[in-house]
């Protein structure tokens, strides 16, 4: 899973924040990104 994909699946309603959080957690993002992809920091 890559960050563009993981992404594109929470702009299209098909993943949650708690999702990409654990994307996080898992190490395959970071914390700045999913503050790019949720609009949100993350652990907020």
């Amino acid at each position: 899973m890559t960050f563009a994909r993981i992404k594109w699946n929470y702009e299209k309603g098909l993943w949650s924040k708690q999702m990409v959080a654990l994307a996080v957690r898992k190490g395959v993002i970071s914390a700045a990104q999913y503050t790019e992809i949720t609009g949100e920091g993350y652990g907020s």
